[in-house]
């Protein structure tokens, strides 16, 4: 049986890939870019460091953490 990126389920449970330790040190829009290219049913949101954010899990939703230059500085995964 063939299952594309999308149709396979990560370790979150929620389909396609789930985690992008590479873009570490990107520039945050860049990677978020990469990301929805990368799994088009996310959303990817450049976020500052420090910025307080909702606790529910969403398999839609990647928090992209930027320290004030606008680099990533941990790994990006669906929250």
């Amino acid at each position: 049986m063939f299952f594309n990126a999308l149709s396979r389920m990560s370790s979150s449970g929620c389909k396609g890939k789930d985690s992008w330790p590479e873009l570490v040190g990107a520039k945050g829009e860049a990677a978020a870019a990469t990301i929805e290219k990368e799994n088009p049913l996310v959303n990817a949101i450049v976020i500052l460091e420090g910025t307080a954010t909702t606790r529910d899990f969403r398999c839609d939703r990647v928090w992209v953490w930027v320290n004030d230059k606008g680099v990533v500085i941990r790994t990006p995964i669906i929250t």
